[in-house]
């Protein structure tokens, strides 16, 4: 019997060792799972990188892609009527084939010509001899034929001005000698800049080559030179600088001033580079040019840039004091949280990410944005209210459905297609913004079409070596885009 019951003790301790053992590799299967599909989860969102990483190095660079809805196809998100048409017969099929061809020629039209207002030479060509080789009797003029015009180029030319005072005296008063005689001098005008052979019109030129033209001041040197000007870029810099802030600067904070008494203001921001830098970082360290503009639907565009060293929200806040109303702006966060203004979040950033997420639910995303842009095109042209009427009526649907669709699908992880959730969802309510206001535009497409002389101008100049030559770029750069958005 003790035999017996030693030897059931020990398959007793057996049997609980073998259940620890076993609940201990349950537990390590357990964790072992878990960390495969941690890796696996690491090894699709490493994938997902790699393959956008390779199509943003050797992919198409435009965001046009197929899934666009244009006029007249059929929607995502209604039942096409395709679908519903009997199919035809051999006889009906023959019938629908049959037509006649009709060509429309259209005379081609020529791709240059002159302005109506261009001041017009007219030459006259007559015959060397108006004798008659007949009778030798002269000839009478029958009419005149316009055979060709040309377009004739007039070179600028430079001239030296030279301003002489001339002083007068009274003869009179003067041989008398009961008093001092009088004389008068005449007062030549000030020149734009103090102890500067720059005249208003060479200003004029420097600052549209450069802001206009986009046309840096150190090749400017060398075609000041075949005018006739011997100057250097340091000069044509201290010019611009000088200019901008004893004659434009005033134009510009009056421009600011009716701009903040708007209520609808796009903004958005880009990066610069300036070498001399008042916060001790180095030149490398990216500067920031940020631009303001106004909407048509309240006056004559207004388009401002700001030059500044950092990105932070209190650059938007300190030039924004004076304004209250709404701002159609990107995702950043530095857009956000500030007293009196409301925020509008723009549809081409939230497509631009449904189109970095190539798959079927990204494609279906950037569907949805289509739709929303096939709409706008059609309210393009109504009136305020009437658009607000449209968008009730025929957007918000879509949006809604939008959104509802991005909530209830399962977009996990890091991949582009959980970012383009995860944006959406954080700024839904910014997106709506445009439903309930017809002035606001449905993206901030004009501030990064006003931003884009910037960027180009950046390729060509590089840099500003000081604050005040960024200041003096910001300044120029605000009246060029202003003239230029206003014809």
């Amino acid at each position: 019997m003790a035999n017996a019951s030693t030897t059931e003790n020990q398959y007793e301790k057996l049997i609980r060792l073998l259940e620890e053992q076993l609940a201990h590799s349950n537990k390590q299967n357990q964790e072992l799972s878990k960390k495969l599909d941690k890796a696996l989860k690491q090894n699709e969102a490493l994938s997902e990188q790699l393959r956008q990483l390779t199509k943003l190095i050797y992919g198409s660079k435009t965001e046009k892609s197929k899934y666009n809805v244009p006029d007249g196809q059929g929607s995502l998100f209604e039942d096409d009527p395709s679908f519903n048409e009997t199919e035809h017969t051999v006889e009906q099929s023959q019938q629908v084939i049959s037509y006649t061809v009709v060509r429309k020629i259209q005379k081609k039209k020529r791709n240059d010509s002159l302005c109506d207002d261009v001041e017009v030479e007219t030459i006259h060509h007559h015959p060397e001899n108006i004798i008659c080789d007949c009778c030798q009797h002269q000839m009478i003029e029958i009419g005149g034929t316009l055979v060709r015009e040309e377009a004739k180029f007039i070179p600028a030319k430079m001239m030296k001005v030279q301003h002489f005072e001339h002083a007068y005296e009274c003869k009179i008063c003067k041989g008398d000698g009961s008093q001092p005689a009088q004389i008068k001098r005449g007062k030549a005008p000030q020149p734009a800049i103090q102890r500067s052979i720059a005249s208003p019109s060479v200003l004029a030129k420097v600052i549209y080559d450069k802001f206009a033209q986009y046309l840096p001041l150190y090749r400017q040197v060398k075609e000041w030179d075949r005018y006739g000007l011997n100057t250097n870029d340091k000069n044509l810099s201290n010019w611009v600088i000088r200019a901008s802030s004893d004659w434009l600067l005033p134009i510009y904070e009056r421009m600011k001033q009716l701009m903040m008494d708007k209520s609808l203001l796009h903004v958005d921001e880009t990066y610069a580079q300036i070498i001399n830098r008042s916060d001790g970082k180095s030149g490398q360290t990216n500067a920031y040019n940020w631009v303001y503009r106004s909407v048509p639907s309240q006056g004559p565009t207004i388009t401002l840039f700001q030059s500044s060293l950092s990105r932070a929200r209190f650059v938007l806040e300190s030039f924004i004091r004076d304004f209250s109303g709404t701002i159609i702006c990107d995702g950043y966060s530095a857009y956000d949280k500030i007293d009196g203004v409301s925020f509008a979040n723009c549809w081409a950033h939230c497509r631009r990410y449904w189109l970095k997420a190539d798959s079927k639910n990204g494609r279906i995303g950037v569907s949805y944005c289509d739709e929303l842009y096939r709409l706008e095109r059609e309210f393009k042209h109504l009136s305020p209210s009437k658009r607000r009427k449209k968008r009730k009526k025929y957007s918000k649907p879509i949006v809604e459905k939008f959104l509802h669709w991005v909530e209830n699908s399962p977009f996990y992880g890091k991949n582009a297609l959980a970012k383009a959730a995860e944006y959406t969802l954080n700024r839904a309510n910014g997106l709506k913004a445009f439903l309930n206001d017809g002035r606001i535009e449905i993206d901030n497409n004009p501030a990064e079409n006003a931003i884009r002389p910037s960027v180009i101008g950046r390729k060509n100049w590089l840099h500003s070596v000081s604050e005040a030559g960024a200041k003096a770029n910001a300044i120029c750069l605000s009246i060029a885009e202003t003239a230029k958005a206003n014809g």
